[in-house]
Order: structure tokens, then sequence, then C-alpha cells
């Protein structure tokens, strides 16, 4: 094992920015702690299909009943999202009939992202009777939005429609027989209804780290550690997906890198089998939230750093991750655990230095390393993706460590830590965009 390293005490003052003393308004505060309360929540099984099974959930009670016939329109990037990753508490089906069938039998629409958090053992069957033989029909729908979900449904001669749109637990729409129950403003931005991210920047992302009293964000931060290590813990042990933790654990040097990186694919493992243990997810997505924490967890408990730096380093890793997903969207072609992969990497250079040109460039050389990684869908290999990611994180602090960097000007780093973010951005909503076309084309015309 690599020999502990004493972190960095926590500064109180200011950030010390060209021989002044700044300090962040109380409305960046305010801002940063309301990005934090609306991203760490939650959420049992991959999101995608989750958010199907809550809207399933909310169509069932808006009808009074199980749906007799479902069309359900729902955005390419749900197809792609759903159709390879097993549905919590359904028995290991997979697909978006079986999240819908989950959703509409067993679903607790009260508990959102939650919603089949706990299905008793006899109603898999239901489930399974449910996806195999009702009227359900599955449509690519025509929409901007990279996150859209609609759903019709009819029972008894009643119809109902609840439709979802840019994050997984936002419903902009609820009618039955015709009649609006409930409508808010939609856009195409994957933002709606969600604090303004712009405030974001690596600069006041270390001072609020640094600073912030924790005593609100604390439980927030302390359940976040929790669950996620506990389903990687799991994902080690219970022989799930295709056990790219075990692997690394089994056949590379036992180090605290290595360590990192296995939880981190572990925890995957086990969300992309199916397992009914909950994640608190991250920018949407429990594969990130898992990405962003556990690598930080395991590298303060190596260091003995206590409680307070570990909190404070996570908010290094989950802010830095959403800064970068706020440029690229909650689905996109652009792999999300490589920007949870580069935030554990701020998060570890936290702990092991603290200051903020270790962060800049860590973040900066992680990003140079693997951004470009394709997302093509929940699935198993989302293990290995992330312990490339992780590595790329730690490999990004100790390219700095040795005094090497890529600079502005090599591929697409240019100047300035939060640029370099802003053209990742750039790269995945405009660069990508046929690429996301490309791999749904490939998955629904010549995949099985």
């Amino acid at each position: 094992m690599d020999a502990p390293v004493k972190p960095q005490g926590v500064r109180r003052a200011g950030r010390l920015e060209k021989g002044k003393i700044t300090m962040l308004t109380d409305e960046i505060k305010h801002a940063y702690t309301s990005i934090l309360r609306e991203e760490l929540v939650p959420a049992t099984g991959c999101t995608e299909p989750i958010a199907l099974a809550y809207a399933a959930a909310r169509l069932r009670v808006l009808l009074g009943g199980a749906p007799e016939q479902i069309r359900a329109e729902v955005s390419g990037n749900i197809i792609k999202n759903v159709k390879s990753v097993v549905v919590p508490n359904t028995g290991g089906l997979k697909g978006i009939r079986a999240a819908i069938a989950a959703g509409v039998t067993a679903g607790d629409a009260s508990k959102a992202l939650q919603v089949i958090a706990s299905v008793p053992a006899e109603q898999r069957g239901e489930i399974a009777a449910y996806a195999q033989d009702a009227a359900i029909k599955v449509v690519c729908a025509d929409t901007p939005r990279l996150l859209d979900i609609r759903l019709s449904g009819w029972a008894g001669g009643h119809s109902a429609l609840v439709h979802i749109a840019n994050s997984h637990s936002n419903i902009v729409r609820e009618e039955r027989d015709g009649a609006v129950l409930l409508e808010k403003p939609i856009s195409d931005s994957a933002e709606d209804n969600l604090t303004d991210k712009g405030v974001l920047n690596v600069a006041d992302i270390l001072e609020f780290a640094s600073t912030i009293d924790l005593e609100e964000l604390a439980p927030l931060l302390a359940q976040q550690a929790a669950y996620n290590t506990a389903i990687a813990e799991e994902g080690l042990r219970g022989g799930w997906g295709a056990n790219i933790g075990s692997v690394l654990l089994a056949d590379y040097p036992a180090d605290i890198k290595t360590e990192a990186k296995a939880w981190a694919a572990a925890g995957s493992d086990a969300r992309m089998g199916g397992c009914e243990m909950p994640v608190v997810i991250l920018s949407g997505s429990g594969n990130q939230g898992i990405t962003a924490s556990v690598p930080v967890v395991r590298y303060a408990k190596h260091l003995g750093a206590d409680q307070e730096t570990l909190y404070r380093a996570l908010l290094v890793s989950d802010l830095v991750t959403v800064h970068q997903k706020s440029g690229i969207g909650r689905l996109s072609a652009y792999c999300g655990a490589v920007s949870a992969g580069v935030g554990a990497g701020a998060g570890i250079a936290y702990l092991l230095d603290g200051s903020y040109e270790t962060i800049a460039h860590t973040i900066v050389n992680a990003v140079a390393i693997i951004s470009g990684t394709i997302c093509d869908g929940a699935k198993p290999s989302c293990a290995a993706k992330i312990a490339a990611s992780v590595d790329a994180g730690i490999l990004g602090y100790h390219m700095y460590l040795n005094h090497q960097e890529f600079k502005s000007g090599d591929g697409i780093v240019t100047k300035g830590v939060d640029n370099t973010i802003a053209n990742v951005g750039i790269l995945a909503q405009q660069g990508m965009r046929q690429t996301d076309q490309t791999i749904l084309a490939i998955m629904t015309e010549r995949c099985d």
C-alpha cells in the first residue's frame, strides 16, 4: 500500500488570489447549498428506468387502477439507458416494459426515485405478467429534450397522461380525461426548475468547500458516503455485473489507487445488476454519485482524515462534477462517469494538498486524458468506464505532483480550468450530437 499522507488542515479564511482575500457572498453560498440539495438525493435502481417506473406509478394513481393500455413516448437517451440494465425488485427483468410494469404493479408514487424500493417478493410475478401481457406501445419521441418521458394510459373508460422532462423526477404535466391537473413551464434545458448552475467555478467551489458551515450539509454527505460505500461493498461481495471491482483487486497492484477504482467500479457492478440497495445520485445518475464519492471515501480512510475533512473533500468532488455536467446535460453521448472521475480526482487532490493550483491542474489533466468516452447506455461495462475515469482523475493529480501538465492548445485544453470545462460542454452538446444518434441507431437496429 502507498504510505499514508497527512491531509492538509481545513482552511478557515477566504481564498488568497492576486494578493487579496476574497469571501463568498451569501447568495453564492445559498446557490451552492441549493444545488447540493437538489443533486444529492437517494434513488433505488438506475435512474432512467426508475423515472419510467415513477411516471407509471403516477399514471396508475391518476387512473385509479392499472392501465389497460399504455403509450410510452420516450426520448432516444431513455431508450439507450433502459435497454440493458436490470430493474430492481423485478426478478432480473430489463427494459422499458419491465420498468413501466414495476411502476404500475408495485410502485409507490409518493417516493419519487425510490418508487420501487420496497416491493414484496410475491409481487415480482405480477410485474413479470404485466410486462409480458399488457398492451404497452413504446415510441421513440421526436423531441429536442434528451430526457423526455410521456406516458398515456387508458382504463375503465378514463384516460390519463404523465409527462416528465429534463430531470428524472420533474413532472411537468399531468392530465385526467383531458383536464390538466398539473402544468409547469417547460423548456429544452436540462436545468428546468433547478438552481442556476452558472454560478459554479472551481475557485469558488474550493472556497465554499473549505469554509462553509457543515451543519446543514453534513446529513447529505453522510448519507452519500454511507449509501454509496455500502453498495460498493455489496458489489465486491455479491458477484454482480462484470465483477470489475473484484478483477481489479485480484489482478492489479494492492495500493490505494487500485482500491479507489475497484470500490467505485463495484458499486456500479451491483447497481447495473439490479441491486435493490439505494444510492445517493449526482447529476441525476447513481453511477456518477458512486464515482464522485466512493474513491474519496477510500482515500480519506487510507489517509486517516477526520470526518470534517472527508465531507469537505466530498463537496469539492460533488461540485466539480456538477460544474462539468452543467455544460454537458444530464444525458448525452459523453459518458458521465468521466465527469465524476475528474471530480473524484479533485476531491482526492483536496485531501492530499488542498490548494487551488493543485486542484485546477488535476482537473485539466484528467479532462485531457479521457474526455470523449462514449455513453452507450446503462449496463455492466459502466463499471469498467468508472474505473478508467477514476484512474484518470488520480493520474491527473500525480502528473501535477511530478511537475507535468497538459497546456493550453493541447487538444481541447485551453487557458483556465473553467474555460477547459466549458470546452467539454461544447464537445458533448455540439460535437457529439450525431454520435448520440449513431449510438442509438446501432443499439436499436444492429444489436439484439
